[in-house]
């Protein structure tokens, strides 16, 4: 395995290969004086190095006292030190022999051009690459499967590993940074359009009996959890990952992790706000002041035109007409006319001349509209039970778009007025506070203190973390979420915080722990759909074909269980000639939703159905349980 990068992910990813998946790993990370980060960020190398080195410890010491584990040693990691990932250094590191290459650098273009210059060295090599941009990112997956498919020789077979995989970071992470900030969500992943929630539930009061219909994916720490403060858990006390029924009685005094379908009950946006696209609804072009104006001098048209139908007893029609013609002063004098059709002219031009001043006003506030919805909007006055977003980059934005496809009200806060995230929220049409949030009055524009949670995901951990004491300091009992990248001070932070406000809710998460174990499996060659934190591990959610897995193949949904390793959760009922090759990882909850709406997973499987080599399944596994159903196929095939 090879893996490119210039940050915290790719040490995290090369760590995880290295001891959960027992991989030959070479790293290629730029020298010394280039990995120095701005101090905004705040990354040395040597910390990173630092953190590596910690991973990679903890990594194989789990590997080495996991049940089933062996004494097996964990593969090797050879670091090349390379400014960019250019042919020569691909070469060197080994791409024209490696299984597989992951580009985790931060710039989208960087990590293109080296997968093209690597398909091109290596037409057989599994690529996994991490874009920002989701479209580009399909159209680079077609054009690099398709280069491997004609670099193949003629009358040979296709290569059915030289797959091309596009993952986000942000897109892996934003879920679950999302979900941490809403009650009732804290843990979600996507599949096919539908989002599903790992639910915290505490432990069963005597007597009391457990909810059914629920799929138990772990049971909790007996003691403080740290999803809670940072730990990974262990022994006895650490959390048990995909229970079996027996595990799950005997375990009445633990909290379990339920998965269920998203169902979102808390406070929802007005209607009328946060609408799609900068083009606003009509009832909203105009205040409803101008609307009564407008409909009087109707009412007055139509009164106007029944009396003048009386009055001369012309059709309704015809006198309308008249009384439009009256109105806009283009008709003749009624000279010589009745009295009474005299003063119905004299009354129709009154109307007029009220009518143009509501026609102005009406084209004013038009203007003034659609200016406004084409600019950052402002909080409302009245706004509350709102989640607080702090930082509109690449993590920020795709956090904002999950909150807005839940429908919950956001109030963002970004200094930098170029951010990426600042068209999304524009065209969102979600309310933005451009300002520092260390400076004093930001937060108040943001109306923290009638806000209901507090999501800080800047780059900055020191910014998080100081937005995060001020907010707490507006208000004790506010849920706060932070992003911090290094897990020991995540882990002091969340200690620090829970005593001083043991009411509140304060959760930590990194988003290279988040990601990596997603980026570790498409390494591996399957599509990893999403990863869940379960304290401080992680549970992965994959679709798999059944074919060539003698675990799954022929065995019933019962029988494939395999507690503490992997649980098969749905079936594809697709035929599979229609089937996608992803399912809907990447599309938006929202825009699927409102589509067709046939899903073809099902997922209430009974234990007795008997798995066929032609279905598709999602199960959820350990990182240690997805690489022993890798590592065993890839066994096989080596030795076929």
């Amino acid at each position: 395995m090879v893996v490119c990068g210039d940050d915290g992910l790719a040490h995290r990813l090369a760590a995880e290969l290295r001891g959960v998946y027992g991989e030959q790993v070479t790293l290629v990370v730029p020298p010394s004086e280039r990995t120095e980060r701005p101090p905004v960020v705040g990354r040395a190398r040597a910390a990173s190095a630092a953190l590596f080195d910690r991973m990679v410890t903890a990594a194989v010491g789990r590997a080495a006292g996991a049940p089933g584990g062996g004494s097996e040693p964990a593969g090797s990691v050879r670091v090349v030190e390379a400014a960019e990932a250019s042919e020569t250094k691909l070469a060197e590191a080994g791409v024209e022999r490696a299984d597989a290459l992951a580009l985790v650098y931060d710039d989208d273009e960087t990590n293109i051009r080296a997968a093209l210059t690597a398909r091109r060295l290596n037409p057989r090599l599994r690529l996994v690459l991490r874009l920002y941009n989701r479209r580009l990112g399909q159209h680079i997956e077609e054009l690099l499967d398709q280069a491997a498919t004609l670099a193949t020789p003629a009358g040979d077979a296709a290569p059915d590993d030289a797959s091309t995989t596009v993952l986000s970071d942000a897109d892996t992470a934003a879920p679950a940074l999302a979900a941490a900030a809403v009650a009732g969500t804290t843990k979600v992943v996507q599949a096919d359009g539908l989002l599903l929630r790992a639910v915290e539930r505490a432990p069963l009061r005597p007597g009391q009996a457990p909810p059914s219909g629920l799929i138990t994916l772990a049971l909790l720490s007996r003691n403080d959890p740290a999803g809670a403060d940072g730990s990974e858990g262990n022994g006895e006390h650490g959390p048990l990952l995909l229970p079996d029924a027996a595990a799950v009685r005997d375990a009445q005094s633990r909290g379990t992790v339920v998965l269920e379908q998203v169902s979102y009950a808390g406070t929802s946006m007005p209607a009328g706000r946060g609408g799609r696209g900068v083009v606003p609804a009509f009832g909203s072009l105009f205040s409803r002041r101008l609307r009564w104006s407008l409909a009087g001098i109707v009412g007055c048209v139509a009164a106007l035109a029944v009396a003048l139908t009386v009055v001369t007893g012309e059709h309704p029609l015809y006198a309308t007409y008249m009384t439009l013609l009256d109105l806009f002063a283009i008709n003749e004098p009624a000279l010589h006319q009745p009295l009474a059709r005299q003063i119905l002219q004299l009354l129709s031009g009154l109307t007029g001349l009220l009518l143009l001043p509501v026609l102005l006003a009406a084209v004013l506030e038009a203007l003034g509209t659609f200016r406004s919805a084409s600019a950052l909007r402002k909080p409302p006055r009245g706004l509350g039970g709102h989640v607080v977003l702090l930082g509109l980059g690449k993590i920020g934005t795709r956090v904002l778009t999950r909150l807005r496809e839940l429908n919950i009200p956001v109030v963002c806060v970004e200094a930098d007025p170029e951010a990426r995230g600042l068209a999304t929220a524009r065209r969102l049409r979600v309310p933005v506070v451009l300002g520092d949030v260390t400076q004093e009055g930001v937060l108040e524009a943001a109306k923290v203190h009638r806000s209901h949670a507090l999501l800080a995901v800047t780059s900055a951990d020191t910014t998080n973390l100081e937005a995060a004491l001020y907010a707490r300091s507006v208000r004790p009992d506010l849920r706060v979420v932070l992003r911090l990248y290094d897990d020991d001070f995540a882990t002091a932070v969340y200690r620090t915080l829970r005593a001083a406000h043991p009411q509140a809710s304060t959760r930590s998460r990194s988003v290279t722990h988040l990601a990596a174990p997603a980026f570790a499996g498409a390494m591996m060659g399957r599509q990893i759909l999403g990863a869940i934190p379960v304290e401080r591990r992680v549970l992965l959610f994959a679709a798999l074909d059944v074919a060539g897995h003698p675990q799954l193949e022929d065995r019933t949904v019962g029988d494939a269980f395999r507690p503490g390793s992997w649980r098969v959760l749905a079936l594809d009922r697709t035929p599979p000639e229609e089937r996608r090759e992803e399912p809907a990882a990447e599309e938006s909850y929202e825009e699927t939703r409102a589509g067709d709406g046939a899903s073809g997973w099902v997922w209430d499987l009974p234990d007795d159905y008997v798995l066929q080599k032609e279905d598709r399944v999602v199960l959820a596994a350990t990182r240690r349980g997805l690489a022993e159903l890798l590592g065993r196929r890839s066994r096989e095939r080596a030795g076929a």
